[in-house]
């Protein structure tokens, strides 16, 4: 199986990768750029050698998007998977007093236009895969029956990507196609702070068996945790 995964050098992204290429997959590790940190993917690249392909992928810019499309389209002939990870979380607990529109922006241009512009470019690829699948990271956050009155731009951001992933869904399901968008559970990275209580590695082994067909969540149920497990919009 091949599967592109953004924001494959930190947090989520990466772990998911140690996974599935641990695993026996092939992996596409989209990364925004040479600045980006990543020694843990460096360090899997050695480890994996025959399995990763790191590709420089900024899912902010779609001249970058398009440009991996080219680079990638050059060397494979089909996508099994998508993953798109990359996220940005910004002004944490601000209240609507404090919301600055800046960051609004930059939040929805990583957190859902970057998502779309990587299913725009990519679904060509995907389409002549095997047992697709296409996987959102969401968040409860983006959730209505769980809004909390803070984190205006993720919140907002995730739950237009799970509107965009139930377009998509709609779309691609005709196909075979499958489309979820998963909340991970709240996990120790940059993002999710030294508090969280759950594990990346845990949800990224979650996220795989969803992919491998391991877990199969309710036929009709389009948000979901990493177990598989129906969520309320």
């Amino acid at each position: 199986m091949l599967i592109l995964i953004t924001g494959a050098n930190r947090g989520l992204g990466l772990a998911l990768a140690e996974e599935a290429c641990s695993r026996g997959h092939k992996v596409l590790a989209g990364v925004r750029g040479p600045g980006s940190s990543a020694d843990g993917l460096q360090q899997l690249v050695e480890q994996f050698p025959e399995q990763v392909t790191v590709l420089p992928l900024d899912v902010t810019d779609e001249n970058s998007v398009r440009y991996a499309y080219e680079q990638a389209s050059s060397r494979i002939g089909s996508l099994d998977a998508v993953i798109n990870s990359a996220a940005i979380l910004r002004g944490r607990d601000q209240k609507l007093e404090q919301l600055d529109f800046g960051q609004m922006e930059e939040t929805f241009q990583t957190n859902l236009y970057g998502p779309m512009a990587v299913l725009k470019h990519f679904l060509p690829l995907l389409r002549r895969g095997e047992r697709q699948s296409v996987i959102n990271i969401s968040s409860e956050a983006g959730s209505f029956s769980g809004a909390y009155g803070g984190d205006y731009s993720y919140a907002l951001s995730k739950s237009a990507l799970n509107m965009f992933s139930a377009q998509l869904r709609r779309e691609l399901a005709p196909a075979g196609i499958l489309v979820h968008a998963v909340h991970p559970g709240w996990i120790k990275t940059d993002m999710g702070g030294e508090r969280a209580p759950g594990d990346a590695r845990e949800s990224a082994k979650g996220i795989l068996d969803l992919i491998e067909r391991k877990t199969e969540a309710p036929a009709d149920a389009l948000f979901i945790d990493h177990r598989g497990k129906a969520m309320s919009l």
